[in-house]
């Protein structure tokens, strides 16, 4: 807790005289472009990795970046969607999963999380994306099946996102974009879905700078 305290007095004497002004404006309103969708991990820091300002992105994070369909009526996650969609007029959504995912780890060892009754029952979301994988690569080693359920992760909580009626009606009407990322802790890099080769290319390459669209 100390290092908390430290740093929270830091931000007061040295951060927040440089942007007063900033804090000023954000008192009253928010206006982000983007609600950032990614893990509950740690490691795992939006506005470092995106070198984004207060303000900027509208962050909802959860247990292995989970997305219930809307038919899951899981209250929570929806209604940060829906305000972000809905009340703020985001105009991006980002789904960013990551490597070394312990919710992925668990949903390959179920053993892993038998004592986590909740983590257990939250991870059934990304069962598809499990089955996907776990049917179509055999044989290949465990970090590489990790990687590809990280990946393949994203994906399908892209599609569950899409079941919510506030992004089904922005997308129909084009007036939001949905991106899907991985980003890798060791390396730094950003990694975005490329729907025309069907595989996430470096973000580096992508024609804007929140990279193709899902």
């Amino acid at each position: 807790m100390q290092k908390l305290i430290n740093g929270f007095h830091q931000f007061r004497t040295s951060v927040f005289p440089r942007e007063r002004q900033l804090f000023r404006t954000l008192a009253h309103k928010q206006q982000p472009e983007v609600l950032f969708i990614t893990c509950s991990d740690s490691r795992v820091v939006p506005h470092m990795i995106t070198q984004s300002r207060p303000g900027d992105l509208f962050v909802c994070r959860t247990v292995g970046n989970q997305i219930p369909q809307a038919s899951e009526m899981e209250e929570a996650v929806s209604s940060a969607i829906e305000y972000a969609v809905e009340a703020l007029g985001v105009k991006h959504i980002v789904v960013c999963g990551h490597s070394d995912c312990g919710a992925m780890k668990a949903l390959l060892k179920p053993e892993r999380v038998a004592k986590l009754p909740a983590t257990a029952s939250w991870l059934r979301h990304a069962n598809s994306a499990k089955s996907i994988v776990t049917d179509h690569y055999r044989g290949v080693t465990e970090e590489t099946l990790l990687r590809l359920l990280e990946e393949e992760n994203v994906l399908v909580q892209m599609e569950n996102l899409k079941t919510h009626a506030s992004v089904a009606s922005r997308l129909h009407n084009g007036s939001l974009q949905l991106h899907s990322w991985f980003y890798d802790i060791a390396s730094g890099d950003i990694l975005t879905y490329n729907a025309a080769s069907e595989r996430f290319t470096p973000l580096a390459m992508a024609k804007t700078h929140l990279g193709g669209a899902a």
